[in-house]
């Protein structure tokens, strides 16, 4: 069996957690209780139909109990968590550096889906998250605790910024707190260069994918729309292509 595979199943083994915080957490319910149940009937999930993907497709998307229609997303997370895993392990190998990445990934799935849901960053998630990415900053091989506090301080501090500028000029909020938080600890994970690529390419994506949603939706600037889920997908973006762009926007600013 080889090790790429075993990554892999691990993936979808964690997907199916997270997917348990993303139901959880914003409903405040405990994530340590193993105790599965169908969100419709609240029925018993027995062992043999938690199997990440493989259940889904078994029991033909629907649950065993009540036969309501369960939702694509749970194998799509799974899904994702694993291919995200195994991209890792093919960039770092298997060391301490690649669990750091998969633990930091993974908060970023589950605080991506529950903004985008909930309009809402569960602190747990975002200091929590800050607060350990900057303890295993201690223990990176290529990455201090000062590249770490730098990346805090300039992640929480530039959102923090932008959002009282914002608020003077337009009188109203224009990125919540929560937002700050999840800069902050996206810094931690990977400092200085990771909180501006993050920044920047989240709010490319931002306004690409947001412009077309308020003409459609029939909405002004005023229609709200998470931030989160771009933040976390610069970071990712950067994890594995971020020095390439950086190098590719240094060598155009030579010319």
């Amino acid at each position: 069996m080889s090790m790429s595979f075993i990554v892999f199943i691990l993936g979808t083994i964690v997907g199916s957690f997270l997917n348990v915080c993303i139901y959880r957490l914003p409903r405040e319910k405990s994530i340590i209780s193993l105790h599965y149940f169908c969100p419709s009937c609240e029925g018993p999930i027995g062992f043999y139909d938690n199997i990440p993907i493989l259940s889904y497709v078994l029991l033909k998307s629907r649950c065993r109990n009540c036969n309501t229609k369960i939702s694509i997303r749970y194998p799509t997370v799974e899904f994702i968590t694993a291919l995200l895993f195994l991209l890792l392990y093919k960039k770092t190998g298997l060391n301490i550096e690649l669990l750091v990445l998969m633990l930091f990934v993974a908060v970023l799935i589950v605080i991506s889906l529950i903004d985008f849901e909930f309009k809402i960053i569960p602190d747990i998630l975002s200091l929590g998250g800050l607060v350990i990415g900057f303890m295993l900053s201690f223990i990176r091989p290529f990455f201090g605790f000062l590249d770490s506090l730098y990346g805090i301080l300039l992640g929480g501090g530039v959102l923090f910024a932008i959002a009282y500028l914002y608020q003077l000029c337009a009188k109203r909020e224009g990125l919540g707190g929560g937002d700050i938080k999840l800069l902050g600890m996206i810094g931690s994970f990977i400092g200085i260069k990771g909180v501006l690529f993050s920044l920047i390419s989240g709010s490319l994506v931002g306004t690409i994918v947001g412009i077309p949603l308020m003409l459609i939706k029939g909405q002004d600037t005023k229609y709200g729309i998470p931030f989160g889920p771009f933040l976390s997908f610069g970071a990712i973006v950067y994890i594995f292509y971020g020095n390439m762009f950086i190098i590719m926007l240094l060598n155009l600013l030579r010319k």
